[in-house]
């Protein structure tokens, strides 16, 4: 979820909390380490309960969403990479910025966020 996804689920149950109060409150968390922040091209910040297992992560550059995996043997390829260059990984992220393949998708929003800049690559 982003800063903006909890606030607005505050505002429907009518809190009476800002925005700013969110965003301290998440960056708290962050710090003690209940939660994870992520950060997207899009400039986009997403929170997640951290729940001490590794996962990347798949951006939609039609809807928005962002959408977890793991996946055994894309670690594998990448370790052996590592190696096979001189590296240890001590840590890494991995998303994968892609296209929404689903014509009724139920996250996509009236406007396409910065699909246009992700097309050249």
């Amino acid at each position: 979820m982003t800063a903006e996804d909890v606030f607005r689920v505050l505002l429907e149950d009518r809190s009476d909390i800002g925005l700013a109060t969110v965003y301290r409150v998440l960056t708290q968390f962050e710090q003690a380490g209940l939660l994870n922040r992520s950060n997207f091209e899009s400039g986009k910040a997403v929170y997640e309960i951290n729940e001490g297992q590794h996962h990347d992560h798949l951006v939609c550059l039609d809807c928005g969403r962002v959408e977890e995996f793991y996946d055994a043997e894309i670690e594998k390829r990448q370790n052996d990479v590592a190696l096979s260059k001189g590296f240890t990984i001590a840590d890494h992220s991995l998303s994968i910025y892609a296209s929404c393949t689903k014509t009724a998708c139920p996250h996509r929003t009236v406007s396409i966020r910065h699909h246009s800049q992700y097309q050249s690559r």
